[in-house]
């Protein structure tokens, strides 16, 4: 049985929806669908006609039109109640982690951080978010096949980006997000891309809109999948889309060889819903929606990308 994966910083889900977002479904076939910077409310989730995808979980921000993660499935999940870990070292809530129970594994669906120009949110991503993000994926792994996906806001290495020299230091290839990206692979993940192609260069799946960097390829990898290590003899593609348009994001496309007896959309444990479970005391009033509704335009607001491309 084959399981299909993808995952796309939209940079706005009514925006992709009125652009690529069919096309992009119907070329890859995805049974789910991750999302990241949907900048949605809840009042403003758009109506999508997808039927083909009934599950559905929406994690919105409490700032309108800001942040925030969608899930899209075929097949049936279960997410896990309350805020996880790392969303609980921001406030007002950001909405940038889905952990979705499907039964044999887990979904964590991730919008990290950016550090910012600044850098100002650097001690955050060092001292906060990276390492309760980490500890947090290694209790679900501990537990039961994990994926995580998304944009992680960082190219990992050298080979993950066009300039690297000229943008060592800035946002997005500091020192202290590149450690932090090694100790999610420490805690037994494998990047699913470099698993597959490990020296493949030119290989971006977000660009500056300015200078034409797209069309030079002048980008960095900072979208991925993340596969628990017992996972990644399922492997059998992880792909980047960069002919895809409509965002400064590319999709990026995951396929496994599950089992036959590994059966989908099972009843999730009492013991990960249990242990994975944040304080419902520190829960954020509608910061999690699972209807949808008629579109509604607000105000929207990009969260500043990583460090500009030097061309």
């Amino acid at each position: 049985m084959r399981l299909t994966l993808v995952s796309w910083n939209g940079n706005g889900l009514r925006s992709i929806l009125a652009k690529t977002f069919h096309s992009m479904v119907r070329t890859l076939e995805p049974r789910v669908i991750c999302l990241q910077e949907t900048r949605l409310s809840p009042r403003t989730i758009p109506e999508i006609d997808l039927p083909s995808h009934p599950h559905r979980h929406f994690h919105l921000a409490q700032k309108s039109g800001y942040s925030g993660t969608a899930v899209l499935s075929q097949i049936p999940f279960h997410p896990i109640a309350g805020e996880t870990p790392p969303e609980r070292l921001i406030r007002p809530a950001e909405g940038r982690v889905q952990a979705l129970d499907f039964g044999p594994f887990f979904l964590v669906n991730v919008y990290v951080p950016n550090a910012r120009s600044d850098l100002s949110r650097l001690a955050l991503r060092r001292d906060g978010w990276d390492p309760a993000l980490r500890s947090f994926l290694a209790e679900l792994d501990r537990q039961k096949p994990t994926i995580a996906c998304g944009d992680f806001n960082v190219a990992h290495r050298p080979g993950d980006l066009a300039r690297p020299d000229a943008n060592r230091g800035q946002a997005g290839f500091t020192d202290e997000e590149r450690a932090g990206f090694d100790g999610l692979l420490a805690a037994g993940f494998g990047d699913a891309f470099r698993t597959l192609h490990p020296d493949r260069g030119g290989a971006y799946t977000w660009w500056s809109y300015r200078s034409g960097a797209r069309a030079r390829n002048v980008g960095w990898r900072i979208d991925y999948f993340l596969l628990s290590t017992r996972l990644l003899p399922r492997l059998v593609r992880c792909e980047i889309f960069p002919a895809i348009a409509g965002s400064d994001h590319a999709p990026i496309l995951v396929e496994l060889d599950l089992a036959e007896n590994f059966s989908l959309g099972g009843t999730p444990t009492a013991q990960a819903a249990q242990r994975c479970v944040a304080h419902q005391a520190d829960q954020v009033p509608q910061s999690e929606a699972v209807a949808v509704g008629p579109e509604k335009k607000s105000p929207q607001e990009k969260e500043q990308a990583p460090a500009p491309v030097r061309a």
